[in-house]
């Protein structure tokens, strides 16, 4: 499958980054990154909101965010996965997203991302595939005469 103009040009500026940023943080993005490809080799690579690489699959799966002391894995859905390795350490309050914050120095759980990234794939394709609830048809509206 070929990938898009766009893809490509996010997955250079996703190569730039792990570049640029030539420490622990460009390392451990490069392995997440990794990771998510071995768990979706269909997942889609975007650049979004000036610089936060993106992953993709019938809508986002997560971002990779880079600070100063942390990788921030964001799973835009987190909150309704289930997460039995308890990977996810950070935005655990939010009605929506979750997140797995790794510092320099932490191993992640590789076969327990790959579980998380795929049941968020299969959370955003269920979504896809409902059928829309048909309408409930209208009452026509009697006008009478005075």
């Amino acid at each position: 499958m070929k990938k898009s103009v766009a893809a490509e040009s996010a997955s250079a500026s996703i190569d730039e980054k792990i570049e640029k940023l030539g420490d622990w943080r460009g390392k451990t993005l490069a392995k997440v990154r990794a990771v998510i490809h071995e768990a979706d080799p269909e997942i889609v690579e975007e650049w979004k909101w000036m610089g936060t690489p993106v992953w993709s699959h019938g809508g986002i799966v997560c971002t990779g965010e880079t600070y100063k002391n942390v990788v921030k894995m964001t799973f835009a859905k987190g909150a309704a996965l289930k997460d039995p390795s308890r990977l996810f350490n950070s935005s655990l309050d939010g009605n929506v997203r979750r997140a797995i914050d790794i510092h320099e120095g932490d191993t992640v759980d590789e076969a327990a991302l790959k579980h998380l990234i795929r049941a968020a794939v299969a959370l955003n394709l269920e979504g896809k595939n409902k059928p829309k609830p048909t309408p409930k048809p209208r009452r026509a509206i009697s006008k009478r005469a005075d």
